[in-house]
Formats: C-alpha cells, structure tokens, sequence
C-alpha cells in the first residue's frame, strides 16, 4: 500500500563536487516510490563512514559521478511498500544496508537488505550497525574464520568498525587482541577486552613482535592503507590474513590535496605472491559497497542482529548531527574526534 504522497518534498545530502566539506548541500527531491519488492524508508538516522568523506575529496572509488547522495546504512519507518511485499508493512521500524544514496529522508531499499527492528532496539543504535559491523563480520568470520585462540591487529581501534571488531572478537571468545588508536582513547578499546597501542607514541610493529615472541598476529584489519599496511605484514603471522578495507592515509585532512593521496598510493606495498605463498599469508581487499551477494548479506545481518539483541554487541555512537550540519560531521571525522559512530539526523 502506498500513501498519498501529495506535494510532500524529501530532502538528501549531496555532495556537489569533490572537495572540502563545503561542498556538502542539502537539497529537496521528489519523493521516492517503490517498486516491486522495494520499499520506501522514512529516515530518522543515516550513519555516516570515512569513505563517505573519501568519496567527498573524490578520493575513493567505486563512487558515482558529482553530483550524488552518499549513505549505506539507514534506520526509519516504512513509509510504502512496493509491489509483492508481503512480510512488512507501513510504519515498521527497520533498518537497512544500503548500496549507496542513503544519507536522504527517504530512501527506496531492496527488501532482502531490510531487517524488521526488536522493540528494544533505537534507530541510534541500528543506523550504527550495518556498515561497522557487517565490514569487521565478513573479515574476521566471513573471510577469516575466526577462532578464539588467533590473535588479532585492529588499525583504528576506537572508530566504528574498530569497536565493532573488538566486540566481535570478545564474542568469539578471542582473548589475544591488540587495538591502535590515539593515547586519549585507550580506555573504549580496554572496555572491550583490547590492548591499545598508541599509534603516535609506539610502533605496532615492535609491540606485537615482542607480545608474540616474533611470531606476529593471525589477523590484522587495516583501514589506513599506504605505508601502514606496509608495515603491518610484519606483524603477520605465518598463515595470518590481512585485510585492507580503506585508505584514510590519502586523505588526512579535510582539504583535498591530490599530491598526499598520490604519495600515499605509492607507499602502498607491492605485494610478491611467491613470498606470500611461502609463508601461507592472504591479503583481502574489503569493500561492502560493492559485495552483491545479498544471501550473504542477510545471513550476516541477521547474526549480527542476533548479537545486539542478547546484548553482547553493543554499537558505539560517538556523536548525532542535524543532516544541516553535515559539513561539521564531516570536518569532526576529519580530525580524528570520534569514538565509535557518528549519524546524520534526519527527524
């Protein structure tokens, strides 16, 4: 069933062109309709992710042409249903994983990437989880096949889905976990079961070679790219997996400097597969925005969901943003300020 939308305009985020976060701007669009198993979501929170503000500098590929509307995670109500849909209906609270285009106050959704949300559940907390979660799930699971007794390198530690690995990792049962993150953040990685490092004032390398007795680690998650995922495959250990999901080492500011990306790309390790081969070690690249296989989606979503509800996952969210004040979500991300999640609201 789908209301009478009348004259009702919608509003989404746009990023105009590739720049600084002035280039954010919130603009009215005609409202969405759904179609055939679809729906339409009324937004209350989208969350928003480091390679949103990649996507912004033009930095971060695959991403539309300029102008479009970032976001790939959402929380709302129903707002239509497309036609066939059967298990949902108008007003449910849900929360979706999008392809791309989420940041908006209505959103057309896939009905296999919707899942029905536990009255005990805030839309804070759901807008917090597809991304964060589902990125440190298809590493340390999906790809990984993490056992409790492998250790594990978490880069970035106090950010989303840093402290979503570190949660998954304590339900696993890992007890081995170190966690980079600047020295005033220590304490959320202790809070669930991490050794932090300071990645200003020590090197990673040194301290897990000397915490393994030269052995490195079974698993290190790295979304810095350029010289620190160098650095981190010698930390890797015999067999150990290394996943690569971003690049914020090219962006480190809020100003787009295409000559710090372009170095950082060549700091980027020249990966030898004999030598890899030899010591049995595998490198993923990680990008969820592109992963199509919507079976495994669902599966991990819903384990995920799974965890929230028994109360041994429990998102992170570090700050809430008016959609108007996006280019202050943005610049806040930028300077490294955030612990956990930072979401966009939207009502």
């Amino acid at each position: 069933m789908t209301p009478n939308l009348g004259t009702y305009m919608a509003r989404k985020l746009v990023i105009t062109k590739a720049g600084s976060p002035s280039v954010l701007d919130v603009v009215e669009f005609e409202m969405p309709s759904p179609n055939e198993g679809e729906v339409c979501i009324e937004v209350h929170f989208a969350g928003i992710n480091f390679a949103d503000t990649l996507m912004r500098l033009g930095l971060y590929q695959p991403r539309p042409p300029f102008p479009f509307t970032p976001g790939y995670e959402v929380s709302g109500t129903i707002h239509s249903l497309g036609k066939g849909v059967k298990n949902l209906q108008v007003g449910q609270r849900v929360v979706a994983a999008m392809q791309n285009g989420g940041q908006a106050s209505h959103v057309i959704a896939q009905i296999a990437r919707v899942i029905p949300l536990p009255d005990e559940m805030s839309l804070e907390k759901a807008a917090s989880m597809p991304v964060t979660y589902m990125t440190a799930h298809h590493m340390l699971h999906y790809l990984g096949n993490l056992k409790s007794t492998d250790s594990v390198l978490i880069h970035g530690g106090a950010g989303g889905v840093g402290t979503a690995a570190l949660q998954l990792c304590q339900w696993a049962g890992v007890s081995k976990i170190w966690a980079t993150a600047s020295g005033h953040k220590a304490d959320i990685i202790k809070k669930f079961g991490g050794i932090p490092i300071d990645r200003h004032n020590e090197d990673f390398v040194d301290v897990i070679k000397q915490a393994t007795d030269g052995r490195g680690v079974d698993h290190i998650l790295d979304p810095i790219g350029g010289e620190n995922l160098k650095r981190s495959l010698k930390a890797l250990a015999m067999g150990g997996k290394l996943y690569s999901y971003g690049m914020s080492a090219a962006a480190p500011s809020s100003k787009r400097s295409l000559l710090k990306a372009y170095f950082a790309w060549r700091k980027t390790p020249k990966l030898d597969p004999l030598k890899m081969m030899s010591r049995n070690q595998g490198v993923f690249g990680v990008h969820m925005g592109t992963w199509n296989d919507e079976a495994a989606i669902a599966e991990q979503l819903n384990r995920i969901m799974e965890g929230i509800r028994t109360g041994v996952l429990d998102p992170v969210i570090d700050l809430i943003f008016d959609v108007e004040d996006a280019s202050k979500a943005h610049q806040h991300i930028h300077d490294g300020k955030n612990t956990g999640k930072v979401l966009l609201k939207f009502k």
